[in-house]
């Protein structure tokens, strides 16, 4: 395929994602093409600019067919043309919106190590400035304040329809951390409390949530498995780290 069909189709591949629900399989079909036609494509800023942007939009089809290693996949290929490329290339309106779904990506699946990695590689400026960047940074902090319901609450105010889909797996990864927490320190909590505490917006979510955690519901509430320590929940075992910690002491004693 010459330069010239690669950007033709391009453009038919670029109007075909811009309704909210594209047909995947005819999108699919027009990126396979163009990933052969970029083979072709000169080693010029033109063709890394047009090779740029044909991952641009394979980015966009990953999220549309809620492909994540296709996600991750294409992401990694636009790194060069982002950072590598940045003197030579007039920059990209779609750079910072896909860096940081990206970085929203990172949240979703709990990377946050990875997470401040891809944001060290972002300029300073840009964390504020930026509203694709600047959502991403104030979802993490309150992550880590426990602020999980300003999370819930920022889903309706995303700063694109793109990134409604990694904010959903964030409250998923989110509730699954609450549950971890909860069936660590109570033996249940009653339906209404629950509902809240999980996040859900109807009682059916969180059956279906109930369900796959194994919980019981009775009495108006929900209980949980109990632990397979003997130790009961909470309590801590003070004799046998008194007679652990004696022992240490003895042979730290025979040693000296």
């Amino acid at each position: 395929m010459d330069p010239n069909a690669t950007a033709q189709l391009y453009e038919q591949l670029r109007k075909e994602l811009e309704p909210p629900q594209p047909d995947i399989n005819k999108a699919t079909g027009m990126l396979n093409k163009l990933k052969i036609g970029m083979t072709a494509l000169p080693d010029t800023a033109q063709g890394h600019t047009l090779a740029r942007q044909i991952l641009e939009q394979a980015v966009l089809l990953s999220i549309r067919a809620k492909d994540l290693p296709s996600f991750e996949r294409y992401i990694a290929q636009l790194k060069p043309y982002y950072y590598d490329y940045a003197a030579s290339l007039t920059p990209s309106p779609s750079q910072y919106p896909i860096l940081g779904l990206n970085l929203l990506r990172l949240l979703a699946q709990n990377r946050i190590a990875e997470f401040h990695s891809e944001l060290e590689l972002i300029p300073t400026d840009q964390h504020q400035g930026n509203q694709y960047i600047r959502h991403p940074i104030a979802l993490e902090q309150y992550m880590m304040e426990g602020a999980f319901k300003r999370i819930w609450n920022a889903r309706s105010d995303v700063p694109s329809d793109t990134y409604t889909f990694f904010m959903e797996m964030l409250m998923d990864t989110i509730r699954d951390e609450i549950a971890d927490c909860s069936e660590k320190a109570y033996a249940s909590v009653p339906l209404g409390e629950a509902q809240k505490l999980m996040l859900f917006a109807t009682p059916k979510q969180l059956q279906d949530f109930a369900a796959k955690r194994g919980w019981t519901e009775s009495q108006g509430s929900y209980f949980f498995h109990t632990s397979s320590s003997s130790t009961p929940r909470g309590e801590i075992p003070s004799m046998q780290l008194i007679k652990e910690t004696l022992s240490y002491a003895k042979e730290l004693e025979r040693i000296i």
